[in-house]
């Protein structure tokens, strides 16, 4: 057989395969969803192990922790310094410093851009609790700005119309390591000369048009807490090009001592209010190990959410989740979509969460409404804001009227449903097991909904 012939067989020959292995994937899709979902009794769709996190090797990662064992240096030294380094350099930015937790990265920015009493901060409620308390916590007043269900972000056409003479700045949050529009965002801000930090706590390596999330705004912050995908076990980091907001800040989470251009005018003692928010010598030597897996996980979380999302987008009341046209990379910390029970015969979300538990699939519901939670109120009828605000400006039922929020309450108690970032490091099957498991549902709704009553 000449080489011609010898390449055409072989071709017509991989074809067929392709096309035999396609079609037993798709009968066994078909015979799955066919079988009785677990919850009635049938079997798992998923029976393996998921992904544990956090992720170390014992080979590498320990010896970093040995070595600052023996050192006998703990507290914040050299290894912080190269952690520090290191992060900046990944995502482009010219200054990171290292603090105990991404609350206290946000709380220490605003603190450090003078954002406080008789300020306005907007923010969206569909977050966790961080991203408010942290305005609160300087003696500013949150403004909740409704969200783009479709995106789950803070809807950019919404921002403007919540603007006041108050507002002093916008707190993006990539909620899910799904990003904002900072685009836009940035292009209001600047139209009404706000301040912009960004509560990237759940957006490592996340991208739009390929600049990094964090690198957009005055001050970006991150999280490095135990489930987070950049873990640690707890930690934070604050990133900024602006090197005299960094001197205040390094200041500030070190007891106020001086720092780079903040110096004290008579001697060397403490120069301003701070605090103590350093991190161990040993959470930077984890954090330096957890750099050399990020951008790996990062990638294969993008392309398992892109293919689970391709495998769910087409069953009747499942709405996947949407970027925006210029992201060019999502950090995943949670896999989102919306779910409509109209198209599961009126099943609830709370059944649907159970019946897909059954089926071996980690889930959750989510976030509950922020912006309508009882330390808001608590907050303005404290002693503090009771000082320095009007009791007009504290009218809590106007207050609530205001910031009513009814795309994000449908989100909250209706369509939300999570899958956990560990899930997109499995494998291709792994995610194809999920949709199969959402389509036995999805068949088998009234069976359940029957089940329930």
């Amino acid at each position: 057989m000449d080489r011609r012939k010898f390449l055409k067989k072989s071709v017509i020959g991989s074809a067929s395969l392709m096309t035999l292995s396609f079609d037993n994937q798709k009968a066994w899709a078909i015979n799955k969803i066919d079988i009785k979902p677990a919850i009635l009794g049938g079997e798992k769709s998923f029976t393996g192990q998921w992904p544990k996190w956090p992720v170390w090797n014992p080979a590498t990662d320990e010896k970093r922790l040995l070595e600052v064992m023996r050192s006998g240096v703990w507290s914040r030294s050299k290894v912080t310094d190269e952690f520090e380094k290191k992060w900046a350099q990944l995502l482009g930015a010219k200054r990171s410093l290292a603090v105990v937790n991404g609350t206290n990265a946000l709380n220490t920015s605003l603190a450090q851009l003078e954002i406080g009493w008789g300020d306005e901060v907007l923010v969206t409620p569909y977050t966790f609790i961080a991203s408010v308390s942290c305005i609160l916590f300087n003696g500013a007043i949150p403004v909740f700005v409704d969200i783009d269900p479709e995106t789950f972000q803070m809807d950019p056409d919404k921002i403007e119309e919540k603007i006041t003479p108050h507002t002093r700045a916008i707190l993006p949050v990539h909620i899910l390591g799904l990003p904002c529009d900072m685009e836009r965002i940035m292009k209001i801000a600047a139209k009404h000369n706000l301040l912009v930090v960004e509560d990237a706590c759940q957006a490592w390596l996340a991208e739009i048009n390929g600049k990094k999330v964090g690198t957009f705004g005055n001050a970006g912050c991150f999280s490095f807490q135990n489930s987070k995908n950049m873990a640690i076990g707890e930690g934070g980091a604050i990133i900024s090009d602006d090197d005299a907001f960094m001197d205040r800040c390094y200041s500030y989470h070190n007891y106020g001592n001086p720092y780079g251009s903040i110096v004290g005018q008579f001697s060397a003692g403490t120069v301003m209010i701070g605090t103590k928010l350093r991190i161990t010598e040993y959470q930077a030597a984890i954090g330096l190990a957890q750099l050399t897996r990020l951008e790996e996980q990062t990638n294969l979380r993008n392309e398992n959410a892109a293919y689970l999302r391709s495998q769910i987008e087409g069953i009747p009341g499942i709405k996947p989740y949407k970027l925006y046209k210029n992201v060019t990379k999502a950090a995943y910390h949670l896999f989102p979509f919306r779910y409509h029970k109209e198209e599961f015969k009126g099943l609830s979300r709370t059944d649907f969460l159970s019946a897909l538990q059954a089926e071996g699939i980690p889930c959750s519901s989510g976030y509950s409404e922020l912006n309508k939670m009882p330390f808001l109120n608590n907050a303005f009828n404290s002693k503090y804001f009771r000082k320095f605000y009007s009791s007009e400006r504290l009218n809590y039922q106007r207050y609530a009227e205001e910031n009513n929020c009814p795309l994000n309450e449908k989100l909250c108690n209706e369509e939300a449903v999570w899958i956990p970032q560990n899930v997109l490091l499995g494998s291709k099957s792994d995610m194809r097991k999920i949709a199969g498991a959402i389509e036995k549902i999805q068949k088998h709704a009234e069976l359940i909904l029957a089940k329930t009553k």
